[in-house]
């Protein structure tokens, strides 16, 4: 359980990181996405990175 906990930590902190990315428009990863330049996305995967951090913190003690 320890070990999918941490995995699924890693991936939200991956992809929080991708949003965090294109909405500052860092990332033009895929080059259509409405993502793209949208601050408010980068505050969804800030959310989503801090939520995935906890996540993999918890699955380590």
């Amino acid at each position: 359980m320890r070990t999918l906990l941490l995995i699924i930590g890693l991936a939200a902190i991956a992809v929080g990181g991708l949003w965090i990315g294109q909405g500052l428009g860092y990332v033009a990863w895929p080059a259509s996405s409405f993502m793209i330049r949208q601050t408010q996305w980068a505050y969804y995967g800030a959310a989503l990175a801090a939520a995935g951090l906890a996540l993999a913190a918890w699955s380590r003690r």
